[in-house]
């Protein structure tokens, strides 16, 4: 199918007649006789064009259109008419329209202008769709890229998303590894299908192969239904798979042997099937200290790092802490209904050298609390609920780390305090994973 076309035209002869050409076309159409049905149809989803007569038998259809540009922005409308002027050219097209035709017209001519249509709304949708990754990255509407380092990374991105190759995203939890992933796909031949994210740490070790590959009924304790894998909901798309290194060892094995051979067997199935969807993998852990512990197979590595990307922790980019801020306060002051002029001085200083455990997720999670907490016209540093916090090394411990673990230990010890030893609320606040606060947990030795 090329695409999805919506007639509104009050003429039933022109509509069944230009219908039955579009679906010779390979088009998908839907009708509407006048401004009354079309109303209905806006509940529906959208289509990829609308051919929109301007004479209604209830309305004017420029009045319309931005009605429909509103409800449906990225769909485009073409205005078909038999009482074409020059003024209604101009304000169709100043209403939103993406081009104007006089009746009668030729099929062909339509044809190509209907193909245009449909470029131009499949480009839009993957420039939003950019703009929304790099939105979410940055904090707000407006990029913020103002690091070396991350800079680097979008530019290596840039070259490497259209390319069809697996990719491997580094970096610690709450860096942005998933914004990365679907910044990739936005970039990539696949954006206009589907990107599936699964995050591997949180699926139960005995479902984690069916909800990867599929399984057949009845193929263990509780299956009374065929199911569909995550490779095969992700045909044509792409397939995210967070936390790799926490992916069950024999599970890791049989995904290399369906990343060799394109092929995805449902367990309890005696059939293999085709796959179609592009692999984007990440870890917070090393990969060589993951394959060390036996924590990822080395060959499983080779074969998902054809390109490996590292998004370095906020610690390492302090460049981006107060822009990343900034635009995380206005974006929560304007949801909140307040008015707020920024940071006073002292506040900026301790988020600018704070050690952020949490990363980007933390920083904005200690925003949104600010915003919401605060009473005065600025964010004072009294509320925050980062503290100024010096490494003190702890006995037993004053070798074992370094300067830098030795601050992410007693920030994850001091949140420990806060929420009275309640991990889920700790891992919250500290914006990280609760496996991966359970890690750090047992890695400093830390006492709960």
């Amino acid at each position: 199918m090329k695409g999805k076309i919506l007639i509104v035209d009050d003429e039933a002869e022109f509509r069944t007649l230009l219908k039955a050409n579009l679906v010779d076309a390979d088009y998908a159409v839907t009708e509407a006789d006048s401004a009354a049905s079309l109303q209905k149809c806006l509940f529906q989803d959208a289509p990829d064009v609308v051919l929109l007569d301007l004479n209604l038998p209830d309305a004017n259809g420029l009045d319309l259109l931005p009605q429909l540009k509103k409800t449906w922005p990225d769909s485009e409308v073409i205005v078909l008419t038999g009482e074409a002027t020059f003024e209604a050219a101009v304000q169709a097209t100043k209403r939103g329209a993406f081009h104007f035709i006089n009746k009668p017209f030729v099929l062909q001519s339509l044809l190509v202008t209907l193909s245009r249509a449909i470029e131009n709304k499949q480009q839009k949708e993957e420039n939003n769709s950019l703009r929304r990754a790099i939105s979410t990255m940055s904090g707000g509407s407006t990029p913020v890229f103002q690091s070396a380092s991350v800079q680097a990374v979008v530019r290596t991105i840039e070259r490497v998303a259209p390319a069809d190759v697996t990719i491997l995203i580094t970096g610690e939890s709450g860096s942005g590894k998933e914004v990365i992933a679907d910044l990739i796909h936005s970039l990539s031949p696949r954006a206009k299908n589907r990107i599936i994210k699964v995050n591997c740490a949180s699926l139960p070790r005995d479902l984690i192969e069916s909800e990867l590959f599929g399984s057949k009924k009845g193929s263990y304790s509780g299956s009374v239904a065929d199911r569909q894998g995550l490779f095969r909901q992700a045909e044509g798309g792409t397939l995210f798979l967070d936390e790799i290194s926490e992916m069950p060892i024999d599970t890791q094995s049989k995904l290399l042997r369906v990343l060799q051979d394109q092929e995805v067997r449902p367990v309890g199935d005696t059939v293999s099937y085709k796959t179609n969807c592009r692999i984007i993998a990440a870890t917070n852990r090393k990969p060589e200290d993951a394959i060390k512990d036996s924590k990822l197979r080395e060959d499983l590595f080779y074969r998902i790092s054809a390109i490996s990307v590292h998004l370095p922790p906020l610690r390492e980019r302090r460049d981006d802490i107060m822009p990343l801020a900034n635009s995380f306060l206005r974006r929560f002051a304007s949801q909140a209904n307040r008015t707020l002029r920024g940071f006073t001085s002292p506040a900026i200083e301790r988020l600018v050298t704070f050690e952020w455990p949490g990363n980007v997720r933390q920083l904005q999670n200690e925003v949104q609390r600010a915003v919401l907490l605060s009473e005065g016209p600025d964010i004072e540093v009294t509320d925050l609920s980062i503290s100024d916090v010096k490494y003190i090394p702890t006995e037993g411990h004053d070798t074992a780390f370094t300067l830098l673990e030795g601050v992410e230990r007693n920030a994850i010890v001091q949140m420990l305090k806060e929420t009275g030893g309640n991990k889920l609320e700790t891992a919250k606040r500290l914006g990280i994973g609760r496996q991966t606060l359970y890690n750090k947990i047992k890695g400093y030795g830390i006492e709960t």
